[in-house]
């Protein structure tokens, strides 16, 4: 008997799952401990854990925000950039585009670059975009560089010379020398050998930014899980939804920069509904993804920070990552949210975050600004029989914002709702509309702490008709995590390469080499596209790969016309080779909830007295307490069930079913049913009003 554990740490909250392999789980949720994250994770593992022996453990699988946070927050380590004679001043320059309010700013100032100019190096060498060496590289050029990089003290760097996808070995030689007196070296030919060199320089100097940070944690991470007896491999989740060793993930930390929104997605795709919409709330943010045919959608590019509109983000801010994710629009909208007015008076929510600490007022933790979670407990979607909530502090919270509005408590309560609601709804249309998907045709899978209580009033204005909340819905990010397999990408660009057979074979070689297993174990599955392009154009679409140079054709004319609108036809080349490699990991556990009941869900003391969103416990539910609902007239005795009480039959709305770690509200006009896997269903049982 083994047990996997998932570890998913968020903004507000560290999630833990433990799966066992006759389909039992348990869960714990817990604030997330920021001075410290990995005493949040060992607080939860052994609330988790309760009696069990820890060495029975066999994987423990983590998501993390660690990559993303310190990006965003420039606490990675200084990094020194190397780069072809001539080109130093790419990254300092940089790519920004003035959007939204910057287009107006008079005394408007770019972000400072990922790297200063004074930190920027050259070395003399150059190579052509198919390979030839066009100049000899110098090698007394690259020991100068190394020498200034020493005495600023900097002790990480990223090379990435010119062309170097197309051939690496000025790459490795200049990468040799520099690891004589410099620590951590990384290259692009290692992390990202693809075309254009100013994404392909920040993915590198990205990796080297945060490449140390990520190494020490994982081996930090590793130690404490050994203190209380786990001593099992630790996997971590990269942005595209696979899973890599700690190891891998030290190497190739820019993979991991979207690692924890990923595990979410996967739960949402492994509901039973091939085409869903998956909808992600917790303490912090909110995220939607579309999963269509069983499949997340993948970028091969994303930018972390930057500006954009309702969770979309313009390309030309923030850092371009040119390693695949998946595909989301994420917005700033989440349970500890912070409802505030604007200078004209008006009620905005978020972006700013209550978080953990001080968290919302409610907690009794030192908070003292409304959040949604105060609004929801305002208006008896939340229930404090069971938990710490303080409604009295939640109360005096929600007055200071009516007072201003001139309206009641419970009506700033629902305009905190509606607003958070309509905020995260843009985030769906981002991900659907915009990119001419009709959103009606998809069922919207919602987890997360507080993804449940929002999750029919999102629908509603899209027209959706299906709701699934799946079993462990507020730690789904967790269990998404038990069922990631072992999977990497790798990519070479290569302009029509004569012989693509063998790129394929030496890029799933080494993909194979990454994850410790051989091409010829059972299970292992390679699948390959390529980016095509016509001719005399500069960018390009991804296809799934044919030796058939007509249906290559084929299959580009159809993509392009999907992605633009417009049917073309005419020559085409092909510019970079991609593989995706899969290896099969044990069983996954199930997640039947036999021993989930009563079993650490939320909180720990060591992490403080942490309370999920719409967290309640499964015992002592009272059968009716009093909501708010519009369609009601205001306040109505509505009834509350856990999904034990829910197998009598349909459940016609209003009414809350209450979970161990989230809420979910059924509103007037929907009906909540209890599927076999325990999920709920709820479909609309009336013409709900869309907006």
């Amino acid at each position: 008997m083994g047990y996997t554990i998932g570890v998913d740490v968020g903004g507000t909250f560290t999630d833990v799952v433990l799966g066992g392999t006759f389909g039992a789980i348990a869960v714990a949720k817990c604030l997330s401990t920021h001075y410290d994250p990995i005493a949040g994770i060992v607080a939860g593992v052994t609330r988790a854990l309760g009696d069990r022996d820890p060495a029975q453990v066999t994987r423990v699988v983590h998501a993390t925000t660690l990559a993303t946070n310190a990006v965003l927050e420039r606490k990675g380590v200084r990094v020194a950039f190397v780069t072809t004679q001539g080109f130093r001043a790419a990254v300092p320059l940089g790519r920004y585009a003035r959007v939204e309010e910057d287009r107006y700013d008079l005394r408007f100032s770019p972000p400072p670059p990922p790297v200063a100019a004074g930190d920027c190096f050259e070395v003399v060498e150059r190579v052509s975009a198919r390979g030839a060496v066009l100049t000899p590289l110098d090698l007394d050029s690259v020991r100068r560089a190394a020498a200034a990089i020493t005495a600023r003290g900097i002790t990480s760097a990223a090379v990435c010379l010119l062309h170097s996808y197309a051939n690496p070995a000025h790459e490795r030689q200049v990468a040799e020398l520099l690891r004589e007196s410099i620590p951590d070296v990384v290259t692009s030919s290692e992390i990202w050998p693809e075309i254009r060199e100013y994404e392909r320089a920040t993915t590198t100097i990205m990796s080297a930014y945060i490449g140390p940070l990520m190494a020490s944690y994982l081996s930090q991470l590793r130690e404490r899980l050994a203190e209380i007896g786990i001593r099992a491999p630790v996997h971590v989740m990269e942005s595209s939804g696979g899973v890599i060793s700690a190891e891998l993930a030290a190497r190739r930390a820019v993979a991991t920069i979207e690692s924890g929104p990923a595990a979410g997605v996967l739960a949402a795709a492994g509901t039973g509904f091939p085409d869903v919409i998956s909808f992600d709330m917790g303490g912090t943010t909110a995220k939607a993804c579309v999963v269509r045919g069983g499949t997340p959608e993948i970028t091969n590019e994303f930018h972390v920070g930057g500006k954009g509109s309702f969770g979309g983000r313009r390309a030309g801010t923030g850092v371009p990552i040119k390693t695949p994710a998946i595909d989301l629009a994420e917005v700033g909208a989440g349970g500890g949210s912070v409802a505030w007015l604007d200078a004209a008076g008006a009620l905005r929510v978020g972006p700013h975050s209550a978080g953990s600490s001080p968290g919302p007022a409610c907690y009794g933790l030192g908070g003292s600004e409304p959040t949604v979670t105060d609004a929801n407990l305002v208006l008896g979607y939340l229930s404090s029989a069971s938990l710490p909530l303080t409604p009295d502090l939640a109360a005096k919270a929600l007055d200071r914002l009516a007072s201003p509005l001139g309206v009641s408590r419970e009506e700033a309560a629902y305009a905190v709702h509606e607003i958070v609601s309509a905020s995260m709804a843009s985030a769906v249309h981002v991900v659907t509309v915009q990119r001419g998907i009709d959103p009606r045709g998809f069922a919207l899978v919602a987890f997360g702490g507080a993804g449940p209580m929002h999750a029919a009033r999102v629908a509603e204005r899209f027209g959706i008709g299906t709701v699934v909340v799946p079993a462990h819905c507020g730690v789904a990010s967790a269990a998404g995590l038990l069922t990631g397999a072992l999977s990497t990408d790798r990519v070479l660009s290569r302009l029509d390469a004569p012989d693509p057979s063998a790129v394929f074979t030496s890029l799933a070689t080494d993909a194979a080499a990454d994850l410790g297993v051989s091409l010829s174990d059972p299970g292992v599955l390679v699948s390959r596209s390529v980016d095509v392009r016509f001719k005399g154009q500069s960018h390009d679409l991804t296809v799934g790969w044919t030796s058939s140079r007509e249906v290559l054709a084929s299959r580009f004319f159809a993509r392009y016309e999907e992605v633009y609108g417009i049917a073309q036809r005419g020559e085409i080349e092909l510019v970079s080779y991609r593989i995706h490699l899969t290896a099969p990991t044990s069983p996954p556990p199930g997640t039947t909830g036999n021993e989930a009941a009563g079993n650490g869900t939320a909180g720990d003391g060591a992490a403080g007295d942490a309370t999920a969103e719409g967290g309640a416990a499964a015992a002592a539910v009272p059968r009716a307490r009093r909501a708010y609902f519009p369609e009601t007239g205001g306040y109505a005795e509505v009834p509350v069930h856990t999904r034990d009480t829910m197998a009598g039959g349909p459940l016609h709305g209003p009414a809350i079913i209450e979970d161990a770690e989230s809420t979910i509200v059924v509103p007037p006009g929907w009906t909540a049913t209890l599927a076999e896997t325990r999920a709920v269903h709820l479909t609309r049982s009336t013409t709900c009003p869309t907006s």
